[in-house]
């Protein structure tokens, strides 16, 4: 039996983030590395699409608007079903990276390189 790519089931991404530019690399960056996307621009977004979606990764800004991005995170690890997302949280503070290392898969330090993003969206390919 032949699968044809359109039938594969593609790895989803889901980006948390505020803004649009970043919005948009993350994306096209996930999806040349072969994940399917979705997007919320504010914590209270991802919450709202992590209620009925589980994200295989999902790219997390620590500073958002409505609902912090650390307060999304801890909401994600309480949730069972979502515990075997991956996290990547992106931050521009190195301080606050520090401190939520612990509690994310990785941490990315912006700026981060478009090429850096692809290939980690290829190392968390599954």
């Amino acid at each position: 039996m032949t699968v044809s790519p359109e039938s594969v089931i593609k790895p989803l991404a889901l980006i948390v983030e505020d803004d649009p530019q970043l919005v948009n690399i993350f994306s096209i960056a996930m999806q040349i590395a072969g994940f399917e996307t979705d997007t919320a621009a504010d914590g209270r977004a991802a919450l709202d699409k992590l209620a009925h979606l589980t994200p295989d990764v999902i790219l997390l800004d620590v500073h958002l608007p409505h609902v912090s991005g650390s307060d999304v995170l801890r909401h994600i690890r309480a949730d069972a079903r979502l515990q075997k997302s991956t996290i990547v949280l992106s931050t521009a503070d190195s301080r606050e990276a520090s401190q939520l290392r612990t509690e994310a898969n990785l941490v990315l330090l912006k700026p981060v390189s478009f090429k850096e993003l692809v290939e980690l969206g290829k190392s968390l390919h599954k």
